[in-house]
């Protein structure tokens, strides 16, 4: 599947410090961190901004940031992985 703008949500004001987004999509993490994935999105996001992308088909959340937005490619970190281990 591809980024879905719909998805994109920021979470609280903007501002000059990096901003903080989710992303809810059925996308696996490996789909969403390939370079250029957010690539529609280069007017919104900028370098260092942090998403918190959550895979709605799995599920699973990984908190991701932005690495490079030049030339209308973004790229993004692998991701580190929330647990969602639910023990009791």
């Amino acid at each position: 599947m591809a980024y879905a703008l719909s998805g994109l949500q920021q979470v609280g004001p903007g501002g000059k410090a990096p901003r903080i987004w989710v992303y809810s999509t059925t996308d696996a993490i490996a789909t969403v961190n390939s370079s250029g994935y957010f690539n529609d999105a280069t007017d919104l996001l900028q370098v260092r901004d942090i998403i918190w992308v959550c895979d709605t088909s799995t599920p699973t959340t990984n908190i991701v940031s932005v690495l490079s937005n030049a030339s209308s490619v973004v790229d993004i970190s692998d991701g580190t992985a929330i647990s969602e281990t639910d023990t009791d």
